[in-house]
């Protein structure tokens, strides 16, 4: 059984909203871009599919989607707005998908909720597993911030405004943690939700890759191409079968 957290009926009805942010075109349309040029004109297979965020537009720029989503609810939602794009139920770390492909990709974080070093292996073996040989496997992944992190103290704030505040409470030694959110409603309610995850450095990233078979081909800081340095907060990371 996989660690990660499952994500409600009640999560998936608001997942579009709550992550209205993540579905803006200036976010989404260089991430879609990148995908479709990598997947050329093979197909492409997205774990932790979701709601269809990313599949949705990359399916209407002629790539041919599948997808992996352990949440059923999350994936009645994307095939009630395209019932054409198929998706297995099941964990990204085990599940199969009849064929291969040019692209596997795992966008905004998703690694992190596979709770245990061995499943984020696997999750790397079963991308390599897919993949044709030549194909690509895509991770978007945040960087630890633990630079912020004073002596003692075990929170972390990302977020802070009228209407979302979230903080991340993290346990360096064993690399789990929980993201708190606490959203702002219009009439003034606040809701408070959870998740947890297990966080990764991407030196770690490339070893899962090379004990799966894949080699690094290219790490940047965001989908746009901006070069990854010692400060960057993200890396989107390329790894070549």
């Amino acid at each position: 059984m996989t660690s990660s957290d499952l994500w409600s009926a009640e999560a998936a009805q608001r997942y579009d909203v709550d992550a209205a942010e993540m579905f803006a075109p200036e976010v989404l349309g260089p991430a879609v871009d990148a995908l479709a040029d990598l997947a050329g004109d093979g197909r492409a297979l997205e774990f932790a599919i979701g709601t269809g965020r990313v599949a949705i537009p990359l399916a209407e720029r002629g790539v041919e989607v599948s997808g992996i989503e352990l949440s059923e609810p999350m994936a009645d939602r994307l095939r009630r707005k395209v019932p054409e794009i198929p998706v297995v139920i099941g964990d990204m770390a085990t599940t199969r998908v009849p064929g291969e492909f040019s692209l596997v990709y795992l966008v905004w974080n998703g690694i992190s909720n596979l709770r245990t070093q061995e499943e984020q292996v696997e999750c790397f073996r079963n991308a390599a597993r897919h993949l044709a040989p030549g194909g690509h496997f895509v991770v978007e992944l945040w960087v630890p911030d633990l630079r912020r992190l004073p002596p003692g103290q075990t929170a972390v704030p990302f977020a802070v405004s009228e209407r979302h505040t979230g903080f991340d409470t993290l346990d360096v030694v064993t690399q789990q943690g929980t993201s708190h959110h606490y959203a702002r409603s219009p009439d003034g309610r606040v809701r408070y939700n959870y998740s947890n995850f297990r966080y990764l450095w991407p030196s770690e990233c490339d070893l899962m890759g090379r004990l799966a078979g894949l080699i690094l081909r290219q790490r940047t800081a965001d989908w746009k191409g901006s070069p990854f340095t010692a400060e960057s907060t993200d890396h989107v990371s390329i790894w070549r079968k």
